[in-house]
């Protein structure tokens, strides 16, 4: 009796998968994320175009990805997720790829790097967290009851949630245009996805993958980010050997949409 082969994945149209820039150059890839898609890219992406190959995608369940593809069992946690970027770096044949995560995407990254090291060159962390709930001596900046009410209130009134704290996660008061325009990315999202995502996020501990690290690593952070504090990411930079830290002149926990000037600046800087 013969067995039936497994089918074979596609990709690049599952997560929607968009190749520009320089194709004979080195490959950067752009993660998007909680809340988010490819788009949360669109001002620091195109920098690159002229020297890189720009990869970007949207995570199963967000953007233009094809929501069929979602499996509840899957992406109940960051591997699943981990497990399609290496999918999409396999597809596309990509080598010593430079990945940029933004938030739960920098440890999808760490994940998917620790799996697969020969094919990644470079990991840019942008407002990593590999633990959001404090524990001992360990600040991740919630207290379990904290990130409880917040699932509470996702699964409650998604919507409402999402136009409170979309704001308050961007940062930059000044500028309320970036906060309406993260309120609408949130809102954009299948509610039953964002609910199960966000609690993959927040209840994920992935501390102990920091030090498994062998590729090259930068640790984005700005001020004022009620997300991933600044003891997070000093963290984050102690545990992943030889990785290399930079308080940027930035703040909240968007830095993509609010300051992209530094963003790319210190993306450059690192790979030079």
């Amino acid at each position: 009796m013969t067995s039936t082969p497994a089918p074979v994945v596609d990709a690049v149209r599952r997560n929607n998968v968009h190749v520009s820039g320089n194709i004979g150059g080195r490959p950067i890839m752009f993660a998007h994320g909680f809340g988010c898609s490819q788009e949360m890219w669109r001002f620091v992406a195109p920098a690159f175009a002229a020297d890189f190959k720009v990869v970007l995608f949207d995570h199963v369940g967000a953007g233009g990805s094809d929501l069929a593809a979602y499996d509840r069992g899957k992406y109940d946690s960051l591997h699943g997720y981990a497990e399609d970027v290496i999918e999409i770096i396999e597809q596309l044949d990509l080598w010593n790829v430079v990945y940029v995560g933004h938030s739960v995407s920098s440890m999808i990254g760490v994940l998917a790097a620790n799996r697969e090291p020969a094919r990644f060159g470079a990991l840019v962390l942008v407002g990593p967290s590999p633990r959001y709930v404090n524990r001992g001596d360990y600040f991740g900046g919630f207290e379990q009851s904290d990130i409880d009410a917040l699932l509470d209130d996702l699964d409650s009134n998604y919507l409402g949630w999402s136009s409170a704290m979309a704001p308050a996660i961007m940062g930059n008061a000044d500028r309320p245009e970036l906060g309406e325009e993260l309120t609408s990315s949130f809102c954009s999202v299948d509610p039953a996805i964002a609910r199960q995502f966000a609690r993959v996020t927040f209840l994920s501990d992935n501390r102990a993958d920091l030090r498994a690290v062998t590729t090259p690593t930068l640790v984005l952070q700005c001020t004022d980010d009620i997300i991933a504090p600044l003891a997070v990411g000093t963290y984050v930079h102690d545990e992943i050997p030889g990785s290399s830290f930079v308080l940027m002149e930035a703040t909240g926990h968007i830095p993509n949409l609010s300051a992209p000037d530094q963003v790319e600046k210190q993306i450059r800087a690192f790979l030079a």
